[in-house]
């Protein structure tokens, strides 16, 4: 199993959102790292973290399950989605996306500031300068911090 950190603005999807829906596919993704993420490397059944990002309160909101194989991103089709990809066929498309699943929503907010203040996520991509890729992975033992910070 593998650990990942997925990235949302809530006014855009919020942890409320999945928690109401259930299951949503990740759409939009528009970043060939994080593409490249979800379609070579996610696997039905490991776990993410949902974090708010340009938010009051930015930071890792609750956990979700890879809940889905990667699939072709029907948004990059779609000539009256923001996501819509005019470079992008049917026949070669671009981007995917995997489904998420709802697991957990966090008593609190476990705050981007806290993330970096904690010396052992020193080494977290998420904490280190000029990282903002809306998905990466986590290590086993970061996971297991953060989680233990709730």
């Amino acid at each position: 199993m593998a650990y990942w950190l997925m990235k949302s603005e809530p006014d855009v999807y919020s942890i409320d959102d999945l928690e109401r829906d259930g299951r949503e596919p990740w759409d939009g993704i528009r970043n060939y790292q994080a593409r490249n993420f979800m379609r070579d490397e996610m696997k039905v059944g490991d776990k993410a973290f949902f974090y708010h990002s340009n938010a009051d309160t930015v930071g890792i909101v609750g956990t979700m399950t890879i809940a889905s194989t990667p699939y072709d991103d029907p948004t990059q089709f779609d000539k009256k989605s923001k996501y819509f990809d005019a470079k992008s066929g049917k026949d070669k498309p671009r981007w995917q996306l995997v489904d998420v699943a709802f697991e957990s929503k966090f008593s609190r907010v476990v705050t981007l500031a806290e993330l970096k203040a904690n010396p052992k996520l020193a080494d977290m991509r998420l904490v280190q300068k000029g990282n903002r890729l809306s998905i990466m992975p986590v290590a086993k033992k970061e996971w297991d911090l953060i989680l233990k910070m709730v």
